[in-house]
């Protein structure tokens, strides 16, 4: 269960980070390491958030 979670963090953090650094290169032409990191940490955090939400929310 808990290597199940690792892979879903990683998998959604490189996701994320991946999505974030192809929007600043299209759109603003240059990558800084530290947005990409930060804004996909907190892309990670709302979507774990989301996921104890909706656990709690289904189980009453």
């Amino acid at each position: 269960m808990i290597g199940r979670e690792i892979i879903i963090f990683i998998a959604a953090f490189a996701g994320f980070a991946s999505l974030v650094a192809g929007y600043l290169v299209a759109f603003h032409g240059e990558v800084s390491l530290k947005e990409t990191l930060s804004t996909a940490f907190a892309a990670v955090v709302g979507l774990y958030a989301g996921r104890y939400l909706e656990r709690r929310l289904r189980h009453g």
